[in-house]
């Protein structure tokens, strides 16, 4: 979201100062909830058939917009989805579909001025019920709820408990995005319990509590600080009970820029130009898998610990959706050496920046 900050005014009035434009952007909340025919465009992961660069225009809602302590908090509404759009960093949080669809995919949205992409951990998060024990799942980031939607859809008898520090953006989603439907048990016993607190705050009570704790906790489009710290991820696993597992959004990595092209690494060795991966693998020793997302849906990574999963059982227990992609986990491997890097005949040759940079971590 490219906007640099979030004023409220008198007469219930709030505009948005885009560093982008000379005039800001003003919507008056008291009146009727302001349209516009934008450019916009959606590239969803599953089908492919829509490119960002393929637009059309469709009208969107300014549904809410507000500044809490944590968050500048936007809720935008479309023909068929509504968008909580967090921070300055053009990240979409959570999306819900009109059309009762809950798998969202990774997405592009372009509106007007406001450009933002997203990866999805939320569609991932659903594969994670079938390789842990029976018992409560955690969501540290709940945000708009959309990875809590997804698992109890897909399955109804999870306790979900949701931890979000932001109250005010707790109730907006409730109010704008339907989050107090999950608060309703399922027909199968399952629901989502929210907590609004600190959930990387030390507590007796949460000692080995989860079957599954997912990790998406971000700050200004950033992995928190605390999760760089092997500590932090030895007090999260202590919350987990015998072979539950921690599944985490680690973000992508901070690309080498050569001749002013980014310079991807590719392949079985990518994970550990990431840090949270890495600073996670070093945390839990040849017991953490890795994905990457192609490029249609971020080049983003996602790590699980408790080793890496009987990849067949687990694609005959997930959707059909799902079934292929928990194929490709792999476990993080070191090499022997650095030269190993460039000799393996799977790996493309690495800039010298970037062996440089293994070598010295």
């Amino acid at each position: 979201m490219a906007i640099s900050s979030l004023h409220l005014l008198s007469c219930n009035q709030s505009f948005f100062l885009s560093s982008q434009f000379s005039k800001p952007l003003f919507i008056n909340l008291s009146q009727k909830k302001p349209r516009f025919s934008i450019s916009f465009c959606l590239k969803q992961s599953e089908s492919g058939s829509k490119e960002h660069d393929d637009e059309e225009e469709e009208e969107f809602t300014v549904v809410t917009a507000v500044r809490s302590r944590y968050n500048e908090i936007v809720i935008v509404d479309t023909f068929a989805s509504r968008y909580l759009l967090l921070d300055s960093t053009r990240n979409v949080h959570s999306v819900i579909n009109k059309g009762g669809q809950n798998w969202t995919g990774a997405y592009w949205v372009k509106c007007g001025f406001l450009s933002y992409q997203h990866f999805c951990l939320q569609d991932e998060s659903a594969s994670l019920p079938p390789i842990i024990p029976n018992g409560p799942i955690a969501i540290y980031g709940l945000g708009g709820g959309t990875a809590a939607r997804l698992i109890l859809e897909l399955w109804p008898s999870t306790k979900l408990e949701g931890w979000e520090i932001d109250e005010i953006l707790i109730e907006k989603a409730r109010n704008y995005l339907g989050l107090s439907e999950l608060e309703i048990p399922t027909s199968k016993g399952g629901r989502l319990c929210i907590h609004v607190d600190d959930a990387l705050s030390p507590s007796q009570d949460d000692s080995k509590r989860y079957a599954g704790i997912i990790v998406d906790l971000f700050a200004d489009g950033k992995v928190l600080d605390q999760l760089q710290h092997i500590p932090m991820w030895l007090e999260l696993a202590s919350r987990l009970m015998p072979n539950g597992r921690l599944m985490v959004n680690c973000a992508g990595i901070e690309t080498e820029v050569q001749n002013g092209k980014p310079q991807l690494v590719l392949d079985d060795l990518a994970w550990m130009l990431n840090s949270t991966v890495k600073i996670f693998s070093e945390a839990f020793p040849r017991q953490v898998s890795w994905k990457r997302t192609p490029d249609s849906q971020g080049l983003n990574f996602v790590a699980l610990t408790g080793g890496l999963p009987d990849r067949s059982d687990w694609s005959n227990k997930v959707p059909v959706r799902l079934s292929e992609s928990v194929k490709l986990w792999k476990l993080c491997e070191t090499p022997l050496n650095i030269s190993a890097l460039n000799a393996s005949k799977h790996q493309r040759v690495l800039p010298k920046d970037l062996i440089k940079k293994l070598s010295c971590e």
